[in-house]
């Protein structure tokens, strides 16, 4: 079997990982450094530099180089680099190459496969770019994973045995997410992911430019089109004097001219927290957003969280530090180096996929990090407006999940019915993010009303099946999505569908709910009128929950349930068994 790596293809820095002896292991780039900057530029021959080379370039060629450009994945974004126009995807490629030269130069050896990581908050757009990517380079993907779940399971292979609830702070050079985490059984389970897909520590620096440019009376914006050299040189002494006040109350940087020349006698300018602060409260802002939405789907509060880990170098700034333990109520940890963390896990998730021996069994069960759904035609008054969107699998679902939903005709005779599906969180399909289109023919002719049964089936390596049914006739068409499983083999395609079969049935369906609801309809029967109501009440409840087709509310609703029927159904003598299993 050949080397697998695991990967951090990073806004600011990549980092690229193997398992040695049972442990994950970070490999030094031709530098010397375990961190390669996501820099590519061009120089003066038409080489292309990648690294600490296109960085060190980028200071006096702004114009020849280029940096943040994950944030373009999955967009039609280019750029001039040099003489050369270059997308996002074959600038990562370019860096992702210089990782699997570093890694085969260390493994001495052929590698050409590959688990790289991506923010949460990617959409599948996005996620499909960072494995054409890969392809690229010369990966066969084999997995995509989350960023905060790669921390998390960094954290967790030590921890096997610990059971405890954690938040993920990841701020980096150009994302943010902010994921909860379930450690148990040696199980990694995560419950909720939010962020934003541009909100980074690069921002901060550009905060702190534009404050300093604001003070001269200057335009960032101006000063960005009119004087290149001396933008860039100025957001390199921010950078720097981002980086010191983690360590210090203030510090001194010198203004580069017009040209973006530095003079040691030249202008000096004092930054401090306060002023780094200031700068930054609308950044500081749109960070508590997700952060309330992922608490919030999580269904808990800050003091059912045991530990918060700090993920991404931008973390190390005092103010990120202190904002994270406001909204979270715990002082965060980064025992794991923060900017190494999720190389480290993704490294692991390779070893997990190669069966490395020194790794003990883990199980890690990631989330719908969007939601997933149609568009539907709402009847208001006399009129028929198109353009809503209906969610069937709502982010945050624990994957891999099944959900179905029933939709009827809205036209008299109508035959035909093109079922537009959608991933995003707006209430309107314009708002979010085409992903197909499926045709359902046949509907018999009659009267509007006409049901059609729609079924999502999503799971872990990011295939989406939509199935439909047309309810009178039972005529069924599929369509299957793998906008971000391009990595998959038709055989490995072929594999997880036939998976996802096991994932179909509706709770209702199901046994053990099943036996619960006609348990608990034979017991009403027998029961005197005021314990009569309260099942009643527990009834509807269950069922509401079933419809709902959330695991964890059917789970929690039917030990309630459970309870309930084993305290007032005494003659069933198996009842303590049922609710010890």
């Amino acid at each position: 079997m050949s080397a697998i790596v695991g990967i951090d293809l990073g806004t600011t820095n990549s980092a690229v990982g193997v398992m040695v002896d049972g442990k994950p292991v970070l490999i030094s780039s031709s530098v010397g450094v375990y961190l390669t900057e996501s820099v590519v530029g061009v120089d003066e021959s038409g080489e292309i530099l990648v690294g600490s080379a296109a960085k060190e370039h980028q200071v006096l060629n702004p114009n020849q180089c280029a940096a943040c450009f994950k944030r373009q994945m999955g967009t039609d974004w280019s750029v001039e680099v040099g003489k050369h126009r270059f997308s996002a995807v074959q600038l990562s490629s370019f860096i992702l190459k210089s990782l699997k030269a570093d890694a085969e130069a260390y493994l001495k050896t052929e590698v050409d496969r590959a688990v790289i990581t991506v923010p949460a908050y990617f959409n599948n757009q996005q996620r499909q770019a960072t494995i054409e990517a890969g392809k690229l380079a010369g990966f066969k993907v084999e997995r995509i994973v989350n960023e905060p779940t790669a921390a998390a399971l960094a954290y967790g292979v030590h921890e096997t045995d610990a059971e405890k609830t954690i938040a993920v702070f990841d701020l980096g050079g150009g994302t943010f997410d902010i994921s909860i985490v379930d450690f148990f059984e040696g199980a990694v389970e995560v419950r909720a992911s939010a962020g934003e897909a541009i909100l980074g520590g690069e921002d901060f620096t550009r905060s702190l430019a534009r404050s300093i440019l604001s003070q001269r009376s200057i335009m960032f914006e101006h000063a960005e089109t009119k004087s290149p050299m001396m933008v860039a040189r100025l957001i390199q002494q921010c950078e720097k004097a981002k980086r010191a006040l983690s360590k210090n109350e203030s510090t001194e940087i010198l203004l580069p001219d017009a040209e973006g020349r530095l003079n040691a006698d030249g202008e000096k300018f004092t930054v401090d927290r306060k002023m780094l602060l200031e700068s930054c409260k609308p950044l500081l802002e749109r960070i508590g957003i997700p952060v309330r939405r992922a608490m919030g789907d999580a269904k808990i509060k800050q003091q059912d969280l045991n530990q918060v880990i700090l993920v991404g170098g931008a973390t190390r700034m005092p103010l990120i530090y202190g904002m994270a333990n406001e909204f979270l109520g715990k002082c965060p940890t980064g025992k794991i180096n923060p900017d190494e963390v999720v190389a480290l896990g993704a490294t692991i998730q390779a070893g997990l996929i190669n069966d490395d021996a020194g790794l003990e069994d883990m199980v890690v069960v990631d989330v719908a990090p969007f939601t997933l759904g149609v568009e539907i035609s709402k009847e208001l008054g006399q009129e028929t407006r198109s353009g809503y969107f209906l969610p069937i699998i709502n982010r945050n679902t624990v994957i891999p999940t099944s959900r179905s939903h029933s939709l009827v005709t809205i036209s008299p005779n109508q035959v035909d019915v093109a079922l537009n599906v959608y991933q995003g969180e707006g209430r309107m399909v314009k708002d979010n993010l085409l992903l197909g289109e499926l045709k359902v023919k046949g509907v018999p002719r009659g009267p509007a009303g006409q049901e059609i049964e729609v079924r999502f089936t999503y799971d872990s390596n990011g295939v989406l099946e939509v199935e439909t049914t047309i309810v009178e006739t039972q005529q069924k068409k599929r369509m299957v999505i793998t906008k971000h499983a391009g990595h998959l083999s038709q055989k490995e395609l072929q594999s997880s569908l036939t998976a996802m079969e096991q994932v179909k049935t509706h709770p209702r369906e199901k046994n053990a709910n099943r036996f619960m609801v006609k348990r608990a309809e034979r017991l009403f029967q027998e029961l005197p009128t005021m314990l009569r109501n309260q099942l009643d009440v527990y009834l509807d409840v269950f069922e509401a929950a079933l419809d709902s087709q959330d695991p964890n509310e059917i789970a929690s609703v039917r030990s309630q349930l459970e309870t309930f029927l084993s305290v007032h159904d005494p003659d069933d003598d198996d009842a303590d068994d049922r609710v010890a299993r």
